[in-house]
């Protein structure tokens, strides 16, 4: 999992996810017997909310059960494909001259879609900017709910299909189902729900009511890989295309995404770029690489990836141990240190 630090993204963090992994998900797992993934994610359905602390058991339970099933996990998931096409997302800049700058090394690198986060004050010039320097390119934005759903808000964002968009991601409240139908029912350039789509639930929300014709599906934000199937086969049965969004994970939760990629439904390029992308030093070996803005899925058993225990240990912060004879499982507490750095 991939939690933010702040609640801005949404309502979790990773001190929320700490406290219900160490208190609720850990000592419901403890003892508990499973055949499969999703029986053991049946261990925990009484806890509500706090998908980003379930996606990381999720994880973790489908990697040990590929790992001792022998197969790969995209195999295992449903993945039809060899390879993925990744792409990249880009904030916002000082000047529309350094966000060109920055859409240019990406393009340079190879990578065939390019995401701008837009903001009101920030979005007509810069993508009017970007299209004219890169006309044939996949662009699409992504506005994180950044926008009021007044009259003028409708009119301004409408002049958006001038640029040929894929898409235009979230451009309202992650509750606003309504405003969002409306601004499809009046743009031609399709809408893409993000943080809308958290359950089973928003997503047949979303189909009822028109309120989008593409989905983000983030294994963090949906609480897991078996949750994100389920959207992913919903999606592909009603005629929605997916992609994977990506929350600035490092390489554990980037293979997790590289391998829900492969799923076909997923027809869109993934946010699954490099582990350069985001840091210098990845804590999987060898790292996730892009090949001219194309990745790999891992064929070997399991998530596919090496984790480097080593250097992960000499970087943790806080731990804990858990006695599954205990009866909440916790029996000592959070051991802290500071990291190398500090």
């Amino acid at each position: 999992m991939a939690s933010p630090s702040d609640p801005y993204y949404c309502a979790e963090t990773v001190d929320t996810a700490w406290l219900v992994a160490t208190h609720y998900l850990a000592p419901s797992v403890l003892g508990t017997e499973a055949a499969t993934p999703g029986e053991l994610e049946d261990s925990w359905r009484r806890i509500r909310g706090h998908e980003f602390a379930k996606a990381g058991f999720s994880i973790a339970a489908w990697s040990l059960w590929t790992a001792q099933q022998g197969v790969p996990l995209a195999r295992a998931l449903g993945g039809t494909r060899e390879e993925v096409v990744a792409g990249v997302s880009l904030g916002i800049e000082k000047t529309v001259d350094d966000l060109l700058v920055q859409v240019q090394a990406q393009v340079d690198a190879g990578y065939q879609r390019i995401k701008l986060k837009i903001a009101p004050g920030w979005d007509l010039e810069p993508v009017a900017a970007v299209r004219s320097a890169f006309p044939d390119h996949d662009v699409h934005v992504d506005a994180n709910g950044a926008y009021g759903s007044d009259e003028e808000t409708f009119s301004h964002l409408r002049r958006l299909d001038d640029f040929r968009l894929t898409m235009i991601e979230q451009p309202f409240a992650p509750r606003d189902f309504t405003s969002h139908a409306r601004l499809q029912s009046v743009m031609g350039t399709p809408v893409c729900l993000d943080e809308s789509v958290v359950t089973v639930d928003d997503l047949h929300t979303m189909l009822a009511l028109k309120a989008g014709r593409i989905v983000n599906i983030k294994v963090s934000r949906v609480g897991g890989l078996s949750a994100a199937r389920r959207l992913h086969d919903i999606a592909q049965e009603d005629g929605i295309p997916v992609w994977c969004g990506g929350m600035h994970e490092f390489g554990i939760g980037r293979a997790a995404n590289v391998a829900l990629s492969s799923l076909p439904g997923f027809v869109l390029p993934s946010d699954v770029s490099a582990s350069s992308k985001y840091f210098l030093r990845d804590i999987i070996d060898p790292p996730i690489t892009a090949d001219h803005g194309v990745v790999r899925v891992p064929t070997t058993p399991g998530l596919g990836v090496h984790v480097d225990r080593g250097w992960m240990d000499a970087h943790t912060l806080e731990s804990i141990e858990l006695d599954v004879n205990h009866p909440d499982g916790r029996e000592t507490t959070p051991t802290e240190r500071s990291a190398p750095w500090q």
